[in-house]
């Protein structure tokens, strides 16, 4: 991912108030923010019902192939103990110890079970053979109805996967052009200078009602701080060189689709709210004890200069603006105000308490 070459001047002190309404946010650019949030969201519990109906789709199918293994093997044992019925009744009769009731001879009787019942004086042997074979191919009996029904089960919770997979594919594809469509506005915000905070009406009702799933999900330490993104792959890290650095990486990336929410890591104010340079659309909060952290590369910040935010609280949306090679989060953690004081922030959370 990329990051930036030098800080860009953005103030760093406290103002009286948002520096612009909520409602001079062109309407389109509040839209796609929206939509992305929201796609994403379903397009998440769409890939959870995917997959948990992927797996009762397998256990239903490995219950199918169960069955049908244990059906081919009964039928194989009640097979050889037909066999076995009607060797024996045949031999009895061979051998004169065969003696049929009613008259009837053993040609007119085909089924073995018959064989031996037809004989008089039956053996405990023979009585046992009957009996195994009765229960056999009563137990074949079962294990096809078995088999059918598991089969039918089967026909219908694969049939429920395949829709789950066009939905969640549809839904995909949807949260895709609305990721892009965010960003060519984010880019038109940053071009025309007008990068002022989006009041998402349905993101701003979503936090609310989620405050306390949301601090519990990004695992607040027990000294107020956590991470800034609950779902990501690091890339750069700090004190990283190259083409794109002139003086070293000053931050920690985060490699996170266009529209993720990103929260603030403490408690703090927004002091400034960047648009355009390097770090394209970016926020910088001050905490308490001096320190600082920014968050760069956004397509929208969420709250106002000036609002004071709690560890954890969604304040903007993450993208891929200025000096960027593709979606991430750029954070930087300073001592103070000012430029030139970062500290990796990696260690900074970790001796507080969030491992990233």
């Amino acid at each position: 991912m990329a990051l930036c070459a030098v800080w860009m001047a953005v103030s760093s002190l406290p103002a009286s108030g948002p520096p612009a309404a909520f409602r001079a946010v062109p309407q389109q650019l509040v839209r796609a923010s929206s939509e992305v949030v929201r796609l994403a969201q379903e397009a998440g519990r769409a890939a959870q019902r995917y997959e948990r109906g992927l797996r009762v789709v397998n256990d239903q199918r490995s219950q199918v192939r169960r069955i049908a293994h244990e059906l081919h093997g009964q039928r194989v044992v009640s097979a050889a103990l037909r066999q076995d019925a009607g060797a024996v009744a045949r031999a009895q009769y061979r051998t004169a110890g065969f003696t049929a009731s009613g008259g009837l001879a053993p040609a007119e009787a085909a089924d073995p079970v018959e064989l031996l019942e037809l004989q008089a004086g039956e053996t405990d042997r023979r009585e046992r053979l009957a009996r195994m074979l009765i229960e056999a191919d009563a137990r074949s009996r079962r294990l096809a109805a078995e088999e059918g029904a598991s089969a039918d089960s089967y026909a219908v919770v694969d049939a429920d996967v395949t829709r789950m997979r066009g939905e969640k594919a549809e839904l995909e594809r949807r949260l895709a052009k609305a990721r892009s469509d965010l960003n060519g506005m984010a880019e038109a915000s940053i071009r025309s200078g007008r990068c002022t905070p989006v009041d998402l009406d349905g993101l701003q009702s979503e936090i609310q009602d989620n405050r306390g799933s949301v601090d519990r999900a990004a695992e607040i330490s027990p000294s107020g701080w956590t991470r800034p993104l609950l779902s990501y792959e690091l890339t750069a890290g700090f004190g990283g060189t190259g083409a794109r650095w002139s003086n070293g990486h000053t931050g920690q990336d985060f490699a996170v689709p266009i529209g993720t929410p990103v929260r603030a890591v403490g408690a703090g104010t927004v002091v400034s709210i960047g648009c355009g340079g390097p770090f394209g659309i970016s926020m910088v909060l001050r905490h308490d004890g001096g320190w600082h952290s920014q968050y760069a590369h956004l397509s929208a910040p969420v709250v106002p200069q000036g609002r004071r935010v709690r560890a954890g609280e969604w304040i903007g949306l993450s993208g891929t603006t200025g000096n960027s090679t593709g979606p991430h989060l750029h954070l930087e953690i300073r001592r103070s105000a000012e430029f030139g004081t970062a500290v990796d922030p990696v260690g900074w959370l970790r001796s507080r308490g969030v491992d990233l």
